[in-house]
């Protein structure tokens, strides 16, 4: 039934002609109610796990999610090619990105499409994979202990990497060691299956997960292992570049020193399945970041690294410090709260206000309940996005370099059209 179909739909505004419509559920909304809608609009079949009337086009399962998740994993059997799983607390998108950028130069590549890292898109990202797809980059999102695991399992991969461990999703992991033991699902995964593991060797806790779950087949990579130099770049030029060995220099239009794991990932994972060496360089240089992560833009008046696709402690420390180390005169932060910290949001939002203290950034403004909480006066603080665009409408901000670093829910890109 699925091969002789146009594909799956799992949103009934979406639906195409052709396809098969999963009755999935959410805390708001039943996708059973809108299966016959589904048909109406061209729908081939509708699966479905409520009765919703007598109509031929309709399979009754007990659950529509779990029917999904089984069709992607007897598809990924199916297909039989090699699938590359990437999880970890930052860099993800980018390192799955820059991956796939890399692979395809040699082979015909399917990859996540944006952040569908969940337990509904892996399956959507597995069945949108074809006869003619030679190799799958799936990206692996978590926010509570055995969402890897059940990840893992839908979507097997042969191969995988966890691009750093931090403090992210603290509500549903508890701790750093709730979040290694949840990333490390991966590891214990691939170990099983005697799978291939790249490790970020400059981490200490990422080898000792290695360790702990008994992984056999390791290549590793980093900053020393590939005696990298890097170069963060200039208030002018913010670009990071690398200086290889043998005295290339690699010049991205990635912006920040943390970006550099993500290139070197791809650049391990390119060699091992034979991409060649100036065809992994080519596509890197290329590589350009989107939708507001480490993103840079110039406006009429300024110039802005947007990072609010995401924040947490780790990658808020690394942005803070990447700006820091860029020489410009004139440089404003703005920096939203970090969400979904629970009991330790007030500490871990101290910590950034010290470390911003260290660096000596004087000109910042804070954006958030958590961060408006603890300013101090020689920062501006504002209690939400809103109040930030209402003071920036009326106090225009110009020639400045400006880091704009939050959590998606902060939503500090409302400000850009006042920037």
């Amino acid at each position: 039934m699925f091969l002789t179909s146009a594909g799956v739909c799992t949103d009934s505004r979406k639906v195409f002609r052709g396809c098969i419509f999963f009755a999935l559920k959410g805390s708001n909304f039943n996708g059973n109610e809108y299966a016959a809608a589904a048909l109406e609009q061209g729908a081939a079949y509708a699966v479905v796990d409520e009765n919703v009337g007598r109509r031929s086009s309709c399979v009754k399962v007990d659950s529509a999610l779990q029917t999904l998740q089984q069709l992607a994993t007897y598809h990924r059997r199916y297909l039989g090619l090699p699938i590359v799983a990437i999880t970890g607390t930052n860099g993800k998108t980018t390192t799955k990105e820059l991956l796939a950028a890399v692979l395809a130069r040699k082979l015909r590549v399917a990859a996540t499409q944006g952040n569908l890292n969940n337990h509904i898109g892996v399956p959507l990202t597995l069945l949108g994979m074809g006869k003619d797809t030679q190799l799958g980059v799936v990206e692996m999102g978590a926010s509570h202990p055995g969402e890897i695991a059940c990840l893992c399992s839908i979507a097997q991969p042969n191969a995988g990497l966890i691009t750093n461990v931090g403090k992210a999703h603290l509500e549903g992991f508890g701790s750093l060691e709730g979040v290694k033991k949840a990333k490390g699902e991966l590891y214990a995964y691939l170990a099983q299956q005697q799978g291939q593991v790249f490790c970020l060797s400059d981490s200490a806790d990422l080898k000792d997960m290695l360790q702990a779950h008994g992984v056999q087949h390791t290549i590793a990579y980093g900053v020393r292992e590939n005696n990298v130099h890097v170069d963060a770049g200039s208030g002018s030029n913010p670009f990071l570049s690398l200086h290889m060995p043998g005295g290339d220099t690699w010049h991205t239009k990635l912006v920040g020193a943390y970006n550099v794991p993500n290139v070197l990932a791809a650049v391990a994972v390119g060699r091992y399945f034979g991409v060649d060496e100036e065809d992994i360089r080519k596509a890197v240089e290329a590589y350009e970041p989107q939708n507001h992560r480490s993103q840079l833009l110039k406006t009429a008046r300024n110039t802005i690294i947007v990072d609010t696709y995401n924040a947490n402690p780790a990658s808020m420390t690394a942005a803070v410090s990447n700006f820091a180390q860029l020489s410009a005169g004139n440089k404003l932060l703005i920096l939203g709260d970090m969400l979904e910290l629970g009991k330790d949001a007030q500490s871990e939002h101290a910590r950034i206000l010290r470390l911003l203290q260290q660096e000596k950034l004087a000109n910042v403004y804070l954006v958030g309940e958590c961060f408006s909480s603890l300013a101090k006066e020689t920062c501006l603080s504002f209690a939400d996005s809103t109040a930030l665009c209402e003071y920036l409408k009326s106090n225009q901000i110009e020639h400045r370099l400006i880091l704009l670093k939050g959590s998606h829910g902060v939503q500090l890109e409302k400000a850009l059209e006042y920037l």
